[in-house]
């Protein structure tokens, strides 16, 4: 009995990690008859996976303050329209002539207002979070259309006006082993919000808000703080997805983040975090994230376009139902 518990604890802790291994390995080995292993049209080949990694920048910057909100109980339904803001008005600073750092922070800063506005209508207003983040979802992506000059698509070079030089070169040139800023920055997210959830305050309480809010507010836990503050965490991420995205295409797309918020609750449901809060872990969100963006691209080269949403579809079903049946038989006594 003993052994399995130890088994069953073993999966609960690492299912998610073998998972991408075998991902990984299959998509690797799917035509290796063709392709050798690391070499061009395999998998495993360098600038594929720099390629994978690129683009799957905003998804990683973003899976970790959305695995917190989650934990604290609450969802941001808005974090895509979020994100396309974002991008919209990056590319908008960049083109008229902003520098990098300025543009950057800027863009920031707006992403901490949006946050903070879903923030105000969750604690202060006391709206439901999915219907305050299903209205904010409408306006920050209604304001992203209205900042596009009519009779274009996006903001982008034209009109006498061009992109600067450094524009795309946080989400593309290679930084540091030839990866772009914008993952590094990504990274260090992460890894920040990963200490905050073991050692820091902000994660304590926001699980304690997760599990018990009322225990929590008799503990002497200010909860609509913490909520406030994870959402404002959810806004900043949003804009660093929002640059990362609009430098990667090289313009401002009032679309690029569209239905990036289902792709961050099936990341974080992947992970494992509990949809009624309480429980979750950011690291294994951002591996979530990671075995979804292989999934999506490595089947681009393997399965018809036709089937690649089903393949995708069945196979992430098969690895969250799972990873639900680990974890709930880890946690029978």
């Amino acid at each position: 009995m003993t052994k399995s518990f130890a088994v069953t604890g073993f999966l609960k802790d690492y299912y998610i990690y073998l998972v991408l291994i075998v991902l990984v390995a299959l998509l690797a080995s799917a035509n290796l008859d063709q392709f050798p292993l690391f070499e061009r049209g395999n998998f495993l080949y360098k600038r594929n996976i720099i390629n994978i990694l690129r683009v799957s920048a905003p998804i990683l910057v973003i899976c970790g303050a959305f695995t917190l909100l989650m934990v604290s109980g609450y969802i941001d339904l808005s974090v895509g329209s979020a994100m396309s803001l974002s991008a919209v008005v990056y590319a908008m600073l960049a083109l008229n002539g902003v520098p990098f750092l300025p543009a950057f922070a800027l863009t920031v800063l707006v992403g901490v207002l949006l946050g903070a506005i879903n923030g105000f209508l969750v604690v202060r207003m006391r709206i439901t979070p999915v219907i305050a983040t299903l209205i904010t979802l409408s306006l920050y992506k209604g304001i992203a259309l209205l900042l596009v000059e009519d009779g274009t698509s996006a903001i982008k070079s034209g009109g006498g006006l061009k992109m600067p030089g450094w524009f795309n070169s946080y989400g593309r040139s290679g930084a540091l082993l030839d990866l772009p800023a914008s993952v590094w920055v990504a990274i260090a997210v992460s890894l920040a919000l990963i200490v905050i959830q073991k050692r820091g305050v902000l994660g304590k309480y926001a699980a304690a808000t997760g599990g018990n809010p009322t225990a929590a507010k008799l503990s002497g836990i200010k909860t609509g703080r913490v909520v406030f503050g994870l959402y404002v965490l959810v806004g900043i991420s949003a804009a660093l997805a929002g640059i990362a995205r609009s430098s990667f295409m090289s313009l401002g797309d009032p679309l690029s983040g569209d239905g990036m918020e289902l792709t961050a609750i099936l990341v974080v449901l992947l992970g494992g975090t509990a949809f009624s809060g309480g429980e979750g872990k950011v690291q294994r969100s951002f591996i979530g994230a990671l075995i979804i963006m292989c999934l999506t691209i490595g089947m681009l080269t393997i399965v018809p376009a036709y089937t690649q949403t089903l393949v995708i579809g069945a196979a992430l079903l098969l690895a969250a139902a799972t990873n639900h049946l680990v974890s709930r038989k880890g946690g029978r006594k």
